[in-house]
């Protein structure tokens, strides 16, 4: 069977070849039963395109990977699964998705769109752990596949925008969380974080509001906010991290990166921060100009200096 399946993945992979990547493939993320799902035939899935590729995603179903995988000339063995911000309510999949893969790819890592389900009562049993049972699945099955895509299954990494950084943190700090049952002993623990202009923190002070009901709920019990406020739950086994946000951010205030990374630092895990006076939020590689652009470099020098590839 597992040689049927990889017979499969390389079929899927020479078929799948979207513009500017070298090879792509799309994985189901559940093929069986998802966990905690309920079933509402009027909630429907709303995928919008262009050009061939998935722009923006609201009312997810079923969640997926998308695979990019980078020409083998360049492959340097790394992979990071990308998470799209959009505030739990919708995935922004172009600026932070497929312009992210492909950036990646350009320098040589696999980059690993993940089509995760957002939070809602209505095809969810718990809103609020749903996101992060796809996570937690995602790196588990990218573990999986890891020889299939001459990925090295000990630098897999994770990248999220805006809420997106909210689930990367919270999958960085809740992997070993069961969240549901495991079929094998597959760790879901990430080895490294990117964290751009990230919702971490649920504490209403500094927290963005819309992403935080969108996962908890409108009246949270203290318990709660605490436990998805993950500048307090790092421990010293938390993966590194490096993170970006702009001290003029209107939608997610920068005290969320400055508090993560006084977390790492209290834990003695390796962490880089770049604050940049400028640049609001949601710019994505910030191709426009503004010190903000300067990200996507220092962050390839810091995967560099880490030994990540």
């Amino acid at each position: 069977m597992k040689k049927i399946i990889s017979f499969f993945l390389v079929l899927l992979m020479n078929i799948f070849v979207l513009n500017g990547f070298s090879q792509t493939v799309i994985l189901k993320l559940w093929p069986d039963v998802i966990p905690g799902s309920k079933k509402d035939p009027s909630y429907v899935e709303n995928i919008t395109t262009a050009d061939g590729k998935t722009t923006r995603c609201e009312k997810v179903v079923t969640p997926d990977l998308t695979v990019f995988l980078p020409a083998p000339e360049k492959a340097n063995g790394a992979a990071v699964l990308i998470c799209p911000g959009g505030g739990y309510g919708m995935l922004a999949f172009d600026h932070e998705g497929n312009a992210i893969a492909k950036w990646l790819n350009d320098n040589g890592v696999a980059g690993i769109i993940l089509k995760y389900r957002l939070p809602s009562d209505r095809i969810m049993v718990n809103k609020s752990i749903g996101p992060l049972q796809d996570a937690q699945e995602a790196i588990r099955v990218i573990r999986r596949h890891a020889a299939e895509f001459k990925i090295n299954p000990e630098k897999i990494g994770v990248i999220g925008f805006s809420a997106g950084g909210h689930l990367a943190s919270t999958l960085s700090t809740h992997y070993a969380e069961k969240v549901y049952e495991v079929k094998d002993n597959t760790s879901a623990r990430p080895d490294f974080s990117l964290l751009i202009y990230p919702v971490v923190s649920f504490d209403s002070t500094v927290t963005h509001m819309g992403s935080r009901n969108n996962l908890i709920g409108m009246n949270p019990d203290e318990a709660t906010v605490k436990h998805f406020s993950n500048e307090l739950q790092i421990t010293p086994d938390t993966p590194p991290a490096f993170l970006v946000h702009s001290a003029d951010d209107p939608a997610v205030p920068v005290m969320n990166s400055i508090g993560y990374f006084k977390g790492l630092q209290k834990n003695k895990i390796p962490v880089e921060m770049h604050i940049f006076q400028k640049g609001g939020h949601g710019y994505g590689l910030a191709p426009n100009g503004g010190t903000q652009s300067s990200w996507p470099d220092l962050c390839i020098r810091w995967m560099k200096q880490m030994g990540i590839f």
